[in-house]
């Protein structure tokens, strides 16, 4: 506890230095306090969340921060709370994933030559959004870091007693899975250090360049080469500054990008731009809520939604695309796409609140699909890593089309399809047997990997409808259909079948597994519930509205046996959902398609209330490239997406006072929760606009043309959203 406090203070005192500003008491409603005064960086960090700390601004290819020695899978961003021991200042982290790698162009102080890692201690941390500091002890150094998007800055402030000022410069050590392959360092002047780093692991192969400028002269005493190289500071007693521009296509953009961004030496400047973004980016939404913890979970949850995405092109354009080669583009290219997991809720959110950015983030997919011949599964540094199941980039660029933010519709659709209709991942099966058969598919996963494919496929249906392919709608609707295949009536959960029409045989609801099994990440349980796409269709399958509420009652009392091969991503339990992982997040919303939205809201508060919180350990489950906090965001908003495409926003429970989100065209949607409370969770009465307003949903359209939302909330559910009609 006191060093959470220490650790608090600190971040105070860097908010009234940056933005000269004094918070107010606990339980004031501080409507005019920046946003970024709440985010508090190391919620995640602890636990199984696998966030990055350190310093970024929203979207960044640069993440610079501390890097760890890796011990396992929770330290996939290179940081984990529980650790004590630094091995240097990288400029490439991944957040909340569930493999490791990047950890690209490591920076350490030492106190000797030979010394390749440092002792610390969390007291001594500091951090706050677009700021890092860490005071080390051997060598005696206060060192700080912030950054822009293509470039990191750092500054190094050396104690007195230290005799020698020496800094490693670390191109072999990376992260988890990441190895180097080659490298090159070398002096171009006195002030000057440029090079590259090039690296297999998650990314296959992977090439960053980079220019570091220093402040004041360096030497390298021992000689320069190309993995790991010490230099000398020739310098004046003052703390030492260096600037390094990364690029993923050569050295002379790395040093265009640093011009750029970083054309002078001020620190102090620059911690105040990334802060500045910070807060613009943040403030697109504002809520009022007497409840401080709360601020704190949200604003850090938002933050967490914009670490990526991560821009992937230099200043002038150019990127490395998918086939390995320099481009250039008259648009923004991103990396880091974790569509398995963010289709769910981080990109539907970013349809809300950022769409200046989408029509860029559509350009990507369909340079990627032109570039490697398949839209992105899990794309990372230009490499596709297959990583998971499914086609999920579909449902995120259908999603954005149907939304009006993709320019060039049947080139969209072309890559769809093209996507849909290839023969590897299992989808030669698929269109042979109109099913995966289990015992013909080795890596197994059938189940999972059919119904991720079926909803893509509906989503293909709904694009090709707007672009008025005819055969292409029905052709895509039939198959979104095959999910009926695996849906067992005497168990009532999705199956995988063999290639002879049978059900697999033994059957454990409860076992889950990763690969090797009939679902990924997770059991028949969670799996039962993964049709999004057409959910009044699952509800026929139950039989009846009844049946099916009675199944998903059960789903989060029902106890039992997850197997001895479990895999960690299945956390966050309430009876067998598993809020940890994403193939849950849309379960608890289903209720309002059967008349129960009473239901929705009071697990909706509960998730809210006992999954999030504050502290290292204040996540459930990784992160998952900002899907975790996205549900968050979205749920305390009183809105999930749950079909994937088209924009049909599932009301819930809102948890503040007011929310003020500003949409396109500078327009603004307000949410107001008249007698909102800890004990009012249920919606009594809606009013949209002034109308009385009877729906258990609200469409995109509604959200973005802007308004006003009342909600009057009680302590009982009440019949708002039960009839028919008013159902999704």
């Amino acid at each position: 506890m006191k060093r959470k406090h220490l650790y608090l203070r600190r971040i105070v005192g860097m908010m009234v230095l940056c933005f000269g500003i004094t918070l107010t008491a606990t339980g004031a409603d501080k409507t005019d306090a920046p946003c970024t005064s709440f985010v508090d960086t190391r919620i995640g960090t602890g636990g199984h969340g696998h966030t990055f700390l350190g310093a970024n601004v929203p979207f960044g290819f640069v993440q610079l921060g501390p890097t760890q020695h890796t011990h396992g899978w929770d330290w996939c961003s290179g940081y984990h709370d529980s650790d004590s021991i630094l091995v240097g200042f990288s400029h490439t982290h991944l957040s909340g994933t569930g493999v490791g790698d990047l950890g690209d162009i490591t920076f350490l102080p030492v106190s000797t030559p030979q010394q390749d890692e440092v002792r610390f201690s969390h007291s001594n941390e500091s951090a706050s959004v677009g700021y890092y500091s860490v005071k080390l002890n051997d060598p005696n150094v206060f060192v700080e870091l912030t950054a822009s998007k293509r470039a990191g800055m750092h500054r190094y402030t050396f104690g007195g007693n230290v005799g020698r000022q020496l800094l490693a410069i670390n191109l072999k050590r990376g992260i988890g899975w990441d190895h180097r392959t080659a490298s090159s360092m070398k002096q171009e002047d006195s002030q000057t250090v440029v090079g590259y780093r090039r690296s297999t692991g998650w990314a296959k192969d992977q090439q960053v360049f980079f220019v570091a400028r220093f402040s004041q002269p360096v030497s390298f005493p021992d000689g320069i080469n190309d993995t790991i190289s010490v230099l000398e500071v020739q310098g004046n007693g003052q703390p030492l500054l260096v600037k390094v521009g990364l690029s993923a296509v050569s050295i002379d953009n790395a040093r265009q990008n640093l011009d750029a961004e970083m054309p002078n030496w001020d620190f102090n400047g620059t911690v105040l731009a990334a802060q500045k973004a910070w807060e613009e980016e943040l403030g697109k939404i504002r809520i009022s809520t007497q409840n401080d913890t709360l601020k704190q979970i949200f604003y850090t949850a938002l933050y967490h939604t914009m670490t990526a995405p991560s821009i992937y092109s230099d200043v002038n354009g150019d990127y490395r695309g998918a086939d390995g080669q320099p481009h250039h583009g008259d648009f923004v290219n991103y990396t880091t796409l974790s569509l398995w997991d963010t289709y769910r809720a981080a990109h539907p959110l970013m349809t809300i609140i950022h769409p200046e950015k989408l029509a860029d983030m559509a350009e990507t997919f369909i340079h990627i699909w032109k570039e490697q011949g398949v839209l992105p599964v899990w794309h990372l540094m230009n490499n596709e890593t297959y990583c998971m199941v499914g086609n999920p980039a579909i449902p995120v660029l259908a999603d954005m089309l149907l939304k009006g933010y993709v320019k060039d519709g049947k080139t969209a659709l072309e890559a769809m399809k093209s996507s849909a209709l290839l023969d590897n991942r299992s989808l030669g099966l698929l269109k042979q047997y109109n099913y995966i058969p289990y015992d013909k598919e080795p890596a197994e996963e059938t189940v999972a990997k059919a119904l991720e494919y079926a909803l893509a496929d509906a989503c293909i249906a709904l694009v090709a409808k707007k672009q008025g392919d005819k055969q292409g709608e029905k052709y895509f609707y039939d198959r979104s259909m095959t999910y009926k295949k695996y849906f067992d009536p005497k168990t009532r959960f999705m199956r995988a079948v063999g290639s002879d029409g049978k059900f697999r045989e033994p059957f454990d609801p409860f076992a889950t597994g990763h690969q090797g099994h009939d679902y990924t990440e997770g059991n028949g349980w969670q799996y039962v519930w993964l049709v999004p796409h057409d959910v009044k269709g699952l509800v026929k399958l139950f039989g009846s509205d009844n049946a099916f509420i009675e199944k998903l009652d059960s789903l989060f009392i029902v106890e039992g046996d997850l197997g001895e091969g479990a895999p960690p991503d299945v956390t966050g339990l309430i009876g067998q959902y598993a809020h940890g992982n994403e193939p849950s997040h849309h379960i608890i919303y289903l209720y309002n398609y059967v008349g129960r939205p009473d239901k929705t809201a009071r697990l909706a508060r509960q998730i809210m209330n006992e999954q999030y919180g504050i502290g290292a350990e204040g996540l459930c489950g990784n992160e998952d490239v900002g899907q975790m906090s996205a549900w968050y965001i979205l749920s305390s908003l009183g809105l999930y997406q749950v079909e994937p495409a088209g924009g049909k926003y599932i009301l819930g429970s809102p948890l503040f006072d007011e929310a003020e989100v500003k949409v396109d065209g500078g327009k603004t949607f307000k949410i107001v929760c008249k007698n909102n409370s800890k004990d009012n969770i249920y919606i009594q009465e809606a009013r949209l606009n002034g109308k009385r307003y009877t729906k258990s949903y609200l469409m995109y359209s509604d959200i973005v043309r802007g308004g006003t939302f009342e909600l009057v909330m009680g302590p009982q559910p009440s019949n708002f959203g039960k009839n028919k009609k008013d159902r999704p």
